[in-house]
């Protein structure tokens, strides 16, 4: 039988019960409030917080996602730490649960589009009616007949909200990926669960916008970039893409579009050119790109999303060598699930 803890929030005056093989963020859901998360996955950072007392099992959480001297300091991420025994926990913020807010929902397939070689639109249509609130950057779960799910970011804008677009980059030994290669038509019903996590635009910082992306990352942040557009939000924002070849940016007009109509600085990169594709662009790792074009990011807010090592990489360099304050940078790491329940996003 599992042994069971209590959790004692910072902000909540009841505290939360846990088992042992619950993760804290968690117990904390289901008592009816919500952390900050992302990737579920040990990635991304955005559920870190404060232990104040009490033992934990720490996960799977790496060295990129917390420093040596955040572990000193009580840190962890919620979404990986179990309880070993009780708890008192500080998080950055919670807040109470929108029962309105999530929902599972057959979806129809209305567009199957090839993009780039390994990476197709997935266009997806809720029933007549059924409207879905989420946040620009948020991603949904498709969940599969044998009971797994994976998680995809959505490319529409939340004012889209009778249906859905995914980029997907498709894996050779991936359960969706297979489904996609083998046989899903136009007209076939998915089931999925939204909205989930929580990269999106925070407008309580007011300074100009770095928005780092690879490969498929670049779809919540057309989600949030579009978004701006209807609302009329104006920042100084700049978009880095990066990706190994040319054909991996693949709506690149669409971006470029952007940077000629809107006040956008828009920066293709690439990381691997082929003599012949007749790349006259910047070429190397996406976030050396911002560096080379920031001597300080102290007052900017930075949105980055793609795969772990690039967002590692950019929170470690950002906040080190340019002064990015830890709390201005807002990721999502696409993380390859390693079990059933754990998140994927391509």
């Amino acid at each position: 039988m599992s042994k069971h803890f209590r959790i004692q929030v910072v902000g909540l005056d009841a505290p939360v019960h846990a088992t042992a093989d619950q993760t804290v963020l968690e117990a904390v859901r289901l008592a009816g409030w919500e952390l900050p998360y992302s990737c579920n996955a040990g990635v991304c950072a955005s559920c870190k917080g404060r232990v104040l007392s009490g033992r934990i099992a720490e996960g799977r959480a790496g060295d990129h996602a917390l420093s040596a001297q955040e572990r000193a300091q009580g840190h962890a991420l919620f979404c990986q730490a179990r309880p070993l025994s009780d708890l008192v926990i500080e998080p950055r913020e919670i807040t109470r649960i929108d029962p309105l807010a999530r929902r599972r929902i057959t979806a129809r397939v209305m567009r199957l589009e090839r993009l780039a070689a390994d990476v197709v639109r997935l266009k997806l249509r809720f029933p007549a009616g059924e409207k879905v609130r989420f946040q620009a950057g948020q991603y949904l779960q498709v969940l599969l007949p044998d009971g797994q799910r994976r998680s995809y970011s959505m490319a529409n804008p939340p004012q889209q909200s009778d249906g859905a677009e995914l980029h997907i980059r498709v894996q050779p030994q991936g359960a969706f990926s297979q489904w996609l290669a083998n046989g899903l038509t136009t007209g076939e019903s998915i089931e999925v669960e939204l909205p989930h996590g929580d990269f999106h635009w925070r407008e309580q910082h007011p300074g100009p916008v770095v928005m780092l992306a690879s490969g498929t990352g670049f779809a919540p942040l057309k989600s949030m970039l579009e978004d701006a557009f209807r609302r009329g939000l104006r920042r100084d924002i700049s978009l880095y893409w990066g990706a190994r070849t040319t054909g991996d940016l693949y709506l690149l007009d669409l971006a470029r579009g952007w940077a000629s109509r809107q006040d956008i600085r828009f920066e293709p990169v690439i990381s691997e050119p082929r003599a012949g594709d007749g790349w006259h662009g910047r070429t190397g790792l996406v976030h050396q790109a911002v560096l080379a074009d920031h001597t300080s990011l102290a007052q900017h807010v930075v949105y980055a999303c793609g795969a772990p090592p690039m967002v590692a990489a950019a929170r470690h360099d950002f906040t080190t060598q340019r002064g990015l304050a830890p709390d201005a940078f807002f990721c999502d790491a696409f993380a390859v699930a390693t079990r059933p329940e754990a998140a994927i996003a391509a």
